[in-house]
């Protein structure tokens, strides 16, 4: 057996997103969501990470971590159109300075997945005004943390939450609307863009130089049955939309998609500066007898449980191999690599750790063959709350008694301490 030294200065880490784990964010879309009775059940206190953030990175520094990703909340900062809660700016300034007196890096995402109420209730990110909107909470931001914060991410899986919120209509605002979702994925790309450049421009005001991406879930897309054309196909246009589109265009300025007419957006292009990596498994893609337009030939893995032979408690595919052909396949963006994401829930903790351990050999093996990778974040340091899915996964290096809020470290979360202390790992 033989081990890989990651360089100095590798960042090890985990990362929470603050409606999962905060808890009371009552001015969110999913929190009126969720009272709605739209999911299986409310977020309510969620971890009480608001409260107790403290108490949770001195656990993280305990298991040698060096990078901790988490999200500002945007409803907390402007909970109705114009109106700033200085409180709200003073906590997010305050958890900054807490993971640095840790020396834990911070890595900041601008929007996961949730916005104010009163910017859904007037149309979200449907409307053109939407990038101003974005573009105005981002300045408020960066004027609060852009001299203690290096790396940003703008907005995390935006085709995840496209495919969630306005094509499967299980996010707020519940729609399922193929016109709608395109207009989103272009206000998506210019809000990045826009962000992209206050955060820069911030830089010249005496702001530590930034260092901004996308969080981009890449899965690896495979056809149910590779020897029928129809399911290459399919897969090959899955892959084009989801993983491939919103990344070249923030390379190249321009948006470019099977069956739709190429679309320049010159601001959004060279608006990358490392390429933020979340990744959770294979999906199988099947076509289907259908006149709809994608994603209606997509299938989710459980319909082909031969060509997946392991799976989280959630039943998602455990796939090392596709994530080292992911990570190799996206180094070609000669960007560096984040991975600002990668987890599981395991109902055995033994098998938690195998499946971190081996997406860890994964990195290590795709640096060997050349990626630059220079950081690595679990998802996640805390259980919490897993929006449709309620309270029920586990994902936590630390397991989180809801009852009582008390913490309890993992082994696995133990095991990854030594990886990140040692910064090395057994091939």
């Amino acid at each position: 057996m033989t081990a890989f030294q990651f360089p100095e200065g590798f960042l090890w880490g985990s990362a929470t997103s603050a409606h999962q784990v905060e808890g009371n964010n009552i001015h969110s879309d999913w929190w009126a969501w969720e009272q709605a009775g739209r999911v299986k059940e409310p977020s309510g206190v969620a971890c009480d990470h608001y409260r107790r953030f403290n108490e949770d990175f001195d656990l993280a520094a305990s298991l040698g971590h060096t990078l901790h990703r988490f999200s500002v909340e945007w409803s907390r900062l402007e909970p109705a159109e114009g109106r700033w809660d200085e409180d709200a700016v003073a906590h997010y300034v305050e958890v900054v300075r807490a993971l640095r007196q840790r020396r834990i890096e911070p890595l900041v995402t601008l929007h996961h997945f949730t916005s104010p109420q009163w910017f859904t209730a007037q149309g979200g990110w449907t409307r053109p005004d939407s990038v101003e909107r974005f573009a105005r909470y981002t300045q408020r931001v960066v004027e609060a943390l852009g001299e203690s914060v290096r790396y940003w991410v703008t907005i995390n899986e935006p085709m995840v939450y496209v495919r969630m919120h306005y094509v499967q209509g299980i996010g707020p605002p519940g729609v399922e609307d193929f016109a709608q979702a395109r207009r989103v994925i272009e206000h998506l790309i210019r809000a990045h863009a826009a962000a992209y450049r206050i955060l820069h421009a911030a830089a010249g005001a005496g702001a530590i130089e930034p260092q901004v991406s996308i969080a981009h879930h890449l899965p690896a897309f495979r056809p149910c049955r590779p020897w029928w054309p129809p399911d290459r196909w399919m897969t090959f246009v899955t892959d084009r939309i989801f993983n491939r589109a919103f990344l070249e265009t923030l390379i190249e300025g321009r948006w470019s998609v099977p069956g739709v007419a190429t679309q320049m957006i010159p601001e959004a292009r060279a608006t990358l500066d490392f390429l933020g990596v979340n990744f959770y498994g294979r999906q199988f893609i099947r076509s289907l007898p259908t006149h709809r337009p994608w994603p209606a030939g997509s299938c989710d893995l459980g319909h082909h449980p031969r060509q997946v032979r392991e799976r989280t408690a959630l039943g998602w595919d455990v796939h090392p191999d596709s994530f080292l052909e992911v990570l190799t396949r996206w180094s070609r963006l000669r960007l560096p690599i984040l991975v600002t994401e990668n987890g599981t829930w395991m109902e055995d903790d033994a098998r938690r750790w195998d499946f971190l351990l081996r997406h860890v050999q994964a990195v290590a093996r795709a640096m060997q063959a050349g990626a630059r990778i220079i950081g690595y974040c679990y998802w996640s340091l805390l259980d919490n709350f897993e929006w449709a899915d309620g309270f029920g996964p586990r994902f936590g290096l630390i397991d989180v008694d809801y009852a009582t809020q008390q913490r309890r470290v993992r082994q696995t979360g133990e095991r990854y301490a030594q990886l990140c202390r040692t910064n090395r790992v057994e091939l």
